[in-house]
This record gives structure tokens, C-alpha cells and sequence, in this order.
């Protein structure tokens, strides 16, 4: 006898994920945003994050090679490297659309 599998729903982890996302959309303020991130993450977590992006940004002012790039920002070649693959190529283009939406005369 053999079973019809039905296509997966919804994991826990993808659930988990849309309320982590619901939950930074309540923020309202810069305090509030750093105040839950700081319960949320680690130390070194949150200086990845800065870190990561201090480096979307520098990439995205151009000018500059990676390897300044990386001493500048405090972050590995790798780092760089990865960003800038996100930056431009991945289809998420998250690190893009926030950096037009600070800066919309870009």
C-alpha cells in the first residue's frame, strides 16, 4: 500500500521567521530598534550585522577596492566578497533596497 505524499506546508522555522519579521515591522524608533536587537542577539552578532552593513554601504559609494573595503570596515575579504555577491547578483536585493531607500537620489 503506498501513501500520496502532499506537498509540505509552512515549516516551524518558516513560521518563526514571518513572526521575527512581524516583530521588527512593530519598531518605531531607533531606541526601540536597538533595544531589541540588543535582547535579540549577542554582542558579536550585532557587530557582524553593523559590520556587514557598514560594508553594503562602502561598497555601494563605489570607488573604493575590496580590500580597502574590508580595512576600512573592519571585515574579512570574505565578508566583502559575500556582500557584494548579495549586492549585486542574488535575487533578494535586500541590501538594495534599503540603501535607496536612504538614499533616493542615488
Amino acid at each position: 500500500m503506498s501513501e500520496t505524499l502532499s506537498p509540505p506546508g509552512p515549516s516551524r522555522a518558516d513560521d518563526d521567521r514571518a513572526a521575527l519579521l512581524d516583530a521588527f515591522l512593530t519598531l518605531r524608533t531607533r531606541a526601540e530598534a536597538d533595544s531589541f536587537l540588543t535582547d535579540l542577539c549577542t554582542p558579536a552578532e550585532v557587530r557582524a550585522f553593523a559590520e556587514r552593513w557598514a560594508v553594503a554601504r562602502l561598497l555601494d559609494q563605489g570607488g573604493r577596492s575590496y580590500r580597502e573595503i574590508a580595512c576600512e570596515a573592519g571585515a574579512s575579504p570574505t565578508t566583502v566578497v559575500r556582500v557584494a555577491r548579495f549586492l549585486k547578483e542574488m535575487p533578494h536585493q535586500g541590501y538594495r533596497l534599503v540603501l535607496d531607500r536612504l538614499n533616493p537620489k542615488h
